[in-house]
């Protein structure tokens, strides 16, 4: 975890700020030496990927490629 002296945190906030959205990585804020405040990613703010959403919900059965020999109904 990254300490920044307050005085340094409010001269690059912004910047810290993108770095913790970006890394997800908290910040730990420090005024005298003590700690008093941490700067953490919201989780709402992080994109979740939609890849791997579903595994292990749907299943493949059989060649999904193939050309299909049953008549469709569209076509009647």
């Amino acid at each position: 975890m990254q300490v920044v002296k307050a005085s340094e945190f409010k001269a690059k906030c912004l910047a810290l700020m993108d770095q913790v959205a970006s890394t997800g990585e908290a910040v730990l804020i420090t005024k005298n030496g003590r700690p008093v405040a941490e700067l953490c990613a919201c989780a709402s703010a992080r994109p979740k990927s939609p890849f791997g959403l579903h595994r292990g919900a749907i299943a493949v059965k059989g060649d999904i490629l193939a050309p299909i020999d049953a008549p469709w109904e569209a076509l009647r």
